[in-house]
């Protein structure tokens, strides 16, 4: 019987502890990391292959990682690790966290519940776009709401999120370097946004029926969102001392030892026009100090927990409570434990929940005929709006808004917004005109609780 003829062996190029082949008209590299085997196709040229043998041999010979290794994660340990980042190295917002944190959720369910991956690069990402298309959730986080499918963009986002995600997880080698960002292939930005929920900006007429339905109370909070633009957020933590009486500036300033910070960290100071820092002016009363905005139950003659005291000594309540906490928990707290702590100063303070503020919200569009209109949010919109109509300089309604990015070049005006340096009367006109757009709403501020003199100025108190 004749013998078979053996097929010639290719050729091996040793290169310190890495050797160089062909295989089906390809050159591979052959290495061991950490006792695994390793093999890597690197395609037609021989001289690239050699190069990138050199290099991965002097990685193994200093022992360092190579080019190739990689650490294979579960999807739960990168989210871990990406939320970690976000608070302990970029120090982003606790908002942005959470928001980061909900849109995640989706995948770990994902992987629990639909696609079953022991890594994070197992992920299927079209099948995920699937799945999310397919999820019934609550849309305000609540058990007992209603249950209905995700909207389009709630959908952009999680996917935006996601692939943020694997840009993290790539830079970390947490995925395969031969492998790509599986979301990066999706088009999200030409995802079709057919079922968004509608912007409402409120009409003259519709402004005037919701201020005219509201208590003093009411009054006060949302006639501030409406006439400075301020998000709920930042009414809620805003002190008395945020307020400049003399010069007649609101100041939006991060509270980080207090547990909360603007959204987006830039600190700004809106010259408020006459009539809304009269209304400030009410609200303070005698007050030295203490949380701008409280609760419906707090007035003369019942101070809150706390008392009117200022932000520094707010500060050293929460220093108080985290060390004792400290020694409760025999370590030392955790961000978000610290939160909790700086939330519960905040109520003992007698600060507003940006809850109450959207429950009130809700209550009052039902009064007036809008149901469909749900959240606060609302009033940004309509004086972001109005800002326009008013003809107000660009750069005077990004600072209004707080949307000016930090750093040179980076606004939309460009180096333009570096050079130039508002002052803060022309900032406070330009305001003005936004007022004057509503009279209708003016004559409800008057009426209720501003009193004039015979010149027309307001006086002092109500």
């Amino acid at each position: 019987m004749a013998s078979r003829k053996r097929r010639p062996r290719s050729r091996r190029v040793r290169i310190g502890q890495v050797s160089v082949y062909e295989h089906h008209g390809a050159h591979w590299i052959y290495f061991r990391e950490k006792g695994k085997p390793q093999r890597r196709c690197l395609g037609k040229d021989l001289d690239e292959a050699r190069a990138v043998a050199a290099q991965v041999n002097a990685q193994l010979a200093t022992r360092q990682r190579t080019q190739y290794a990689f650490d294979a994660v579960s999807a739960a340990e990168m989210v871990r690790r990406w939320l970690h980042h976000h608070e302990h190295v970029l120090r982003s917002a606790v908002a942005t966290r959470d928001r980061y944190r909900t849109a995640a959720a989706h995948l770990l369910r994902f992987v629990q519940e639909a696609c079953p991956a022991r890594h994070a690069h197992e992920v299927d990402a079209e099948q995920f776009v699937e799945y999310l298309r397919s999820v019934q959730v609550t849309p305000n986080g609540h058990a007992n709401s209603a249950r209905r499918r995700l909207r389009d963009k709630g959908i952009k986002f999680v996917l935006e999120v996601c692939r943020s995600l694997y840009n993290f997880a790539g830079k970390h080698r947490l995925l395969p370097p031969y492998q790509e960002n599986p979301f990066s292939a999706l088009p999200i930005d030409r995802l079709a946004v057919e079922d968004a929920k509608a912007i409402h900006v409120f009409s003259a007429d519709e402004e005037a029926a919701f201020l005219g339905a509201c208590d003093n109370w009411q009054l006060s909070l949302f006639y501030t969102l409406a006439r400075i633009g301020l998000r709920s957020g930042e009414l809620t933590h805003l002190l008395v001392e945020d307020v400049d009486l003399e010069q007649g500036i609101l100041y939006i300033r991060n509270k980080a030892e207090l547990g909360w910070q603007v959204k987006t960290r830039n600190l700004r100071s809106i010259p408020v026009p006459a009539e809304p820092m009269a209304v400030l002016r009410r609200i303070i009363g005698s007050r030295p100090a203490g949380v701008l905005f409280l609760r419906r139950r707090f007035g003369v003659g019942r101070p809150p927990l706390l008392g009117d005291v200022d932000g520094r000594a707010l500060a050293g309540d929460v220093a108080n409570r985290i060390t004792q906490r400290r020694h409760e928990l025999e370590h030392d707290p955790s961000q978000a434990e610290r939160r909790r702590v700086a939330r519960g100063v905040w109520r003992d303070a007698g600060a507003i929940e940006t809850d109450t503020i959207r429950m009130e919200f809700m209550r009052l569009t039902r009064r007036i005929g809008l149901p469909d209109v749900t959240a606060p949010k609302c009033w940004r919109h309509t004086f972001a709006t109005l800002l326009q109509e008013a003809n107000v300089d660009p750069l005077i309604r990004q600072l209004t808004m707080g949307h000016v990015p930090a750093g040179a070049g980076r606004s939309a005006l460009g180096m333009t917004a570096n050079y130039t340096h508002t002052r803060p009367e022309v900032h406070r006109q330009q305001l003005q005109r936004v007022i004057d757009l509503r009279p209708e709403t003016s004559a409800i501020i008057k009426n209720r609780f501003l009193g004039t003199d015979a010149e027309g100025h307001y006086a002092e108190e109500f």
